[in-house]
């Protein structure tokens, strides 16, 4: 094994706990190896720098998967980079002078206690009493020293507290197994891992994804996987975060990610899913393989035609047209963008009080509104303006959103924001003025929250689409381009409003592509017509700003839309098709 057995371990557990009996295995009885309380603490161990190595238990051979450690996987703060096997031999344990018939209460973890229902049900007169660890409990057992009270753990648990086995092998189906990753702090992007896989050496990845049900859904998943003759070896589900009736899926596939069959198939998989990440490669234990997941291969799909990719399309693969066969359809709480209908997001500039947005968010939804948008964090360029009302405002807007049934969208400004914003709001905005600000594209893109990236004042289209795709590598590929206006030496409009973006970025990428004519012009009688134009050139939506009383408005007053305006807008778009996208 490649990784250094002289290095620091963490583990979750007490001495004598099953995974330090796999840990000293590997290390040796001298070995750096500390128990601690949790495994959100071991990963917190190796990501503060406290311990090179962390051991996360992922599977047992009776009750099988260990949930809790791949969610901490997920998070992509640690990376795998080899896996362990341990035996596990249940067995009763308790102070001297006590016997099975003096016991009234058996402490363990659940799942141990589960194991052991035959032994349980030998012991009438005691109780199953669940503890967080096999180890702990014994440890408790023994600081009590009752002959009351015993604990199934293992032998050298009992060893190392002074305890006498009762019996030994106690679980149901005797001897098990539990599967081990170890893990290291997650590199820098742009850093190769410290451990190295050692060549020639049996390997597998972890990858973390949500199949787009539009692309197939988890049978098109298996099916690019086969078709590439890529082994499947474990399939785990659990629930989206944020996102109902949505799981994520956890692939353990055979081979390392940049193997030859590995990584374009991969790439394909890529293009099913709203979100992607390969948590990691790692060295794979020497046990006997499982029988693979082989589904048959479906047919190749059609990869539509399309011109040959510019020069600095390099930078990003993802993001690019010839990534995915299909448009990238993201989807807002029950809203697409993407599909062929044209969506409207409409809402003031600022959130600044529940009786503002609420008839905002009654009126835009009355005419025709798919998505209310708002600030609640407000970028602006005199520091002694209107800030935005922050996490409060974002709790208004979200009441209004969820009473008139419109989805919400809102900026975050830095990566602090990020989670708490992404846990109440539908859609994240990434503002003009941060589309370069990296640490926060990062962020977003380890969310399960789509994300609208509007092109920065100076922004090209090659630029936007490299930024995209720095989302787009952390995982979430629920992603949505938006034209906003540039800077030029035009100083008659607040910004110039660049519409051929709009057929060029749908030349070019996959993504969904929407138009903010409020902020392309800055000013509220030009507005109008940019709409129209918008949804003529191939726009799948636009975003704009409505306000109940324009010239009160705390910020962009000159760009903000009367309720009027708004409507005679909707009924404009109404006329040029219905709900259909122009074609490009």
């Amino acid at each position: 094994m490649s990784i250094d057995v002289s290095a620091t371990f963490v583990f979750q557990g007490g001495e004598g706990s099953y995974t330090e009996i796999a840990v000293r295995e590997l290390v040796g009885p001298r070995g750096a190896a500390t128990g601690l309380a949790t495994y959100a603490d071991v990963v917190d161990a190796v990501t503060s720098g406290r311990a090179r190595y962390g051991v996360l238990p992922v599977e047992h051979s009776v009750v099988g998967t260990l949930q809790d450690a791949y969610d901490l996987l997920a998070s992509g703060e640690v990376v795998p980079v080899a896996e362990l096997v341990g035996r596990v031999v249940h067995c009763l344990v308790a102070p001297r002078g006590a016997s099975p018939s003096t016991l009234r209460e058996v402490l363990s973890h659940p799942v141990a206690l589960a194991q052991c229902d035959g032994l349980l049900n030998r012991l009438p007169g005691a109780r199953a009493v669940a503890f967080s660890d096999p180890a702990l409990a014994a440890a408790e057992v023994a600081r009590a020293a009752e002959v009351s009270r015993g604990a199934i753990a293992s032998r050298a648990a009992a060893a190392a507290l002074g305890l006498e086995v009762l019996e030994e092998d106690v679980a149901d189906h005797g001897a098990s197994l539990t599967r081990y990753l170890v893990v290291e702090q997650a590199p820098r992007p742009g850093v190769a891992p410290s451990t190295r896989l050692r060549a020639g050496a049996a390997q597998k990845t972890l990858v973390s994804l949500s199949p787009d049900a539009k692309g197939g859904g988890v049978a098109a998943v298996l099916g690019e996987l086969a078709q590439g003759g890529v082994r499947v070896e474990k399939l785990v589900s659990r629930p989206r975060p944020g996102v109902s009736w949505e799981d994520v899926l956890y692939v353990e596939l055979e081979g390392a990610r940049d193997d030859a069959a590995v990584a374009p198939a991969l790439e394909r998989v890529r293009g099913r899913c709203s979100w992607f990440r390969v948590l990691g490669s790692f060295e794979r234990a020497t046990t006997e393989a499982r029988e693979p997941i082989v589904p048959a291969p479906e047919a190749p799909r059609e990869v539509r035609d399309a011109p040959p990719l510019p020069p600095a399309a390099r930078n990003y693969p993802r993001a690019a047209r010839q990534a995915r066969s299909e448009p990238t359809v993201v989807r807002v709480g029950d809203v697409e963008l993407g599909g062929d209908t044209f969506v409207v997001a409409a809402g003031p500039c600022s959130v600044e009080s529940a009786e503002q947005i609420d008839g905002v968010a009654e009126h835009v939804r009355r005419a025709g509104a798919r998505l209310l948008r708002g600030g609640v964090f407000k970028p602006r360029t005199n520091p002694y303006s209107f800030q935005g009302l922050g996490y409060e405002g974002l709790r208004i807007m979200k009441s209004a959103g969820e009473r008139f049934g419109l989805p919400i969208v809102t900026e975050v400004m830095a990566p602090s924001q990020v989670d708490p914003v992404a846990a109440v709001a539908d859609m994240l905005q990434i503002g003009a003025r941060n589309m370069q600000n990296f640490d926060l594209l990062r962020a977003v893109g380890r969310t399960h929250r789509p994300v609208l990236l509007k092109r920065g004042l100076a922004g090209t289209l090659d630029e936007l689409l490299a930024a995209a795709e720095y989302i787009l590598s952390e995982g979430n590929q629920a992603v949505v381009l938006c034209e906003r206006g540039i800077r030029t030496f035009e100083t008659a409009t607040r910004n110039t409003l660049d519409l051929s973006a709009v057929p060029v970025l749908r030349e070019r990428t996959h993504l969904p592509v929407v138009v903010d004519p409020s902020h392309g012009v800055g000013v509220r009688r030009w507005i109008r017509p940019l709409c129209r134009a918008a949804k003529v050139v191939g726009a799948h939506g636009i975003l704009i700003e409505v306000h109940p009383d324009p010239p009160r408005s705390v910020s962009d007053a000159e760009q903000a839309l009367s309720y009027d305006d708004f409507t005679r807008i909707m009924g404009d778009l109404s006329e040029l098709g219905g709900d259909a996208v122009f074609s490009v």
